[in-house]
């Protein structure tokens, strides 16, 4: 992994160093404990490539003013066979740093000899981390929520993955429990209907009221005729629900396929059940004296839990009763196990059981409140939920089209769901458009997403890369191809458009490790727009057909490296790089 950015800071940061000492060994400046040198990228890079505050930060130790302390540096500074041509004092005391030619030259190697590694880090290497992601409730189709996290999970995926870490992908199937026997009424209601008549038989006050509950009656019935009507409610009712699960788990499935997600794993939370996992879980968290009972129910001491971490986190009593925390339900009077303490269990078993060092779960913002709850449940576990889960938080999708908004599918006048969603605009740029950072409430215009222009970011960066395609194409029918890094003359590409597109494809490995650290891919989608904006720039000042051989290559160089980040780019977001558009 050459990471040409990081080098180059380093090596600026060692140089300081190196003339700091020097300055030293002459008397020029005193000795003192200097903790580190540190080096950013200025906001104006008129005055210099990188930049480090270390004479401003070490002038009270070493009792000289700030820009004597620079100028001590600059008059000891070895930049021979450095990545840097020069440096200046700048302000009170910044000592600025000019790249050279070497280091553009070695950022075109980098991307050459990495290739579709380019980028990758290992910071995440012998990370064992699952992402948890979508989970909808498979009681009917997915919705705009289900579209979000799916990519944003399976990005965050991809992106963890190149940064080293041993990813699996999750989904969790929630057939067990209140949703599905609710799942089972609804159909059992519209079945029975359909043999006894509508006003016959009355359909739960809380049932699912959609057309797809009626479509599941209606197969049922089809391919199995009246056998149910006389059946045993609990048989009646537990057959039904398995036929509706085996109709829409496939189409889940389906969908997501057709959404370019495919999951390591679906994990079922029925299973958690008849194994005895819930039972057993519930009674290592008694074991430990986390549990209580009242009316006839077991309650877990939430409040208490809670309380302890936040003492922890140096919050005070005064203010941890005004939260007003409260405890939770984990087994009903009538002896059946809560979502909570499932979920609990679920989560025990990917810690304990099949040991990931991290578990990430892409949820909605309506789940906010049940983060610090089953963290604190795993920390009685004994399983540091507070540092092993995280969990990403995603705010609501408001659906235009054209400026207005579309609550409604046109196809079937019923609310979009994901599979409504890709029959009207293209799968790229449902995946392009929702990888949005989570944080935010975002729009998602209908209408944008299908221009062809470049008010449509994800079509301005496509075509930048499909724009760099035809011209290599062009070039070779002329006996023009793109050389070797090492046989190009990089002083040829030494202009201020050049050297902002080799500047911008050096930031690349950055935007990983940040779309990483933030578990936030949306960095990348910035990115790639900036990039494609630099390329048109450069493609708009610096000619390449008709220039001298030498210059040519050198460019051609250049828009080939373009074309090769554009294209990885493109591929984290888990989106084609069309070479013709």
């Amino acid at each position: 992994m050459l990471h040409m950015i990081q080098k180059a800071k380093d090596q600026a940061a060692e140089l300081t160093r190196s003339a700091y000492r020097a300055a030293v060994s002459d008397g020029t400046l005193p000795e003192a404990e200097i903790a580190s040198v540190p080096v950013e990228i200025p906001k104006d890079t008129k005055n210099g490539d990188f930049t480090t505050t270390f004479a401003l930060a070490a002038s009270k130790a070493l009792r000289q003013p700030p820009r004597a302390v620079a100028q001590a540096l600059l008059e000891r500074l070895a930049l021979e066979g450095s990545y840097f041509d020069s440096a200046e004092i700048a302000g009170p005391g910044f000592l600025n740093f000019h790249l050279g030619q070497v280091w553009f030259g070695d950022v075109l190697s980098a991307v050459e000899s990495e290739g579709e590694q380019y980028g990758q880090n290992d910071e995440l290497a012998g990370r064992k981390i699952m992402v948890e992601f979508v989970s909808a409730n498979p009681t009917g189709p997915m919705h705009m929520g289900n579209a979000r996290g799916g990519v944003l999970g399976d990005t965050l995926a991809s992106v963890l993955s190149f940064c080293g870490a041993e990813v699996s992908r999750e989904f969790y199937v929630n057939d067990a429990g209140h949703q599905i026997e609710k799942f089972a009424q609804s159909i059992e209601a519209r079945y029975l209907q359909l043999i006894r008549g509508e006003d016959a038989v009355s359909f739960p006050e809380d049932g699912y009221q959609g057309e797809d509950i009626r479509d599941l009656a209606q197969a049922y019935r089809a391919e199995h005729g009246d056998a149910l009507a006389d059946a045993e409610e609990d048989i009646r009712r537990d057959t039904l629900a398995q036929f509706g699960l085996s109709v829409n788990l496939p189409k889940m499935k389906t969908d997501l396929a057709r959404y370019k997600i495919q999951y390591d794993i679906w994990f079922y939370e029925s299973a958690l059940h008849e194994s005895g996992y819930v039972a057993e879980t519930v009674d290592k968290l008694t074991d430990a004296g986390f549990t209580y009972e009242k009316d006839g129910a077991l309650w877990l001491k939430t409040a208490e839990i809670m309380a302890a971490n936040l003492r922890r986190e140096g919050k005070k009593d005064a203010d941890i009763e005004k939260l007003e925390l409260k405890d939770d339900v984990l087994r009903r009077a009538n002896g059946f196990y809560t979502y909570f303490a499932a979920d609990i269990a679920y989560h025990r078993n990917k810690l304990a059981v099949r040991g990931f060092d991290k578990v990430i779960n892409v949820w909605g913002a309506d789940h906010h409140g049940h983060v610090a709850r089953l963290k604190g449940a795993l920390d009685a576990l004994g399983l540091d939920g507070a540092n092993r889960l995280d969990i990403v938080l995603m705010q609501l999708v408001k659906l235009l089209r054209d400026g207005e908004a579309v609550r409604m599918s046109k196809r079937t006048g019923k609310a979009i769901s994901l599979c409504d969603l890709l029959d009207e605009v293209p799968v790229d740029a449902a995946r392009w458009f929702f990888n949005a950072k989570p944080d935010t409430q975002m729009e998602f215009d209908l209408g944008l997403a299908v221009r062809e222009d470049s008010e449509n970011p994800l079509y301005y960066v496509e075509y930048a890369h499909a724009r760099i395609c035809s011209l290599l194409r062009a070039m070779e029918g002329e006996g023009l191809r793109v050389p070797a890094a090492a046989d190009v003359d990089i002083a040829q590409v030494s202009g201020e458009a050049e050297q902002a597109l080799i500047k911008q494809l050096a930031q690349f490995c950055e935007i990983v490790r940040l779309s990483a650290r933030d578990y936030d891919p949306s960095f990348i989608n910035r990115y790639l727009q900036e990039l494609a904006a630099c390329f048109h720039r450069f493609y708009t000042a610096c000619r390449i057909k008709g220039e001298a051989p030498e210059l040519a290559q050198a460019r051609l160089k250049l828009a080939d490296s373009a074309r090769a980040v554009l294209r990885s780019g493109l591929k984290l977001l888990g989106v084609d790089a069309p070479e013709k558009m």
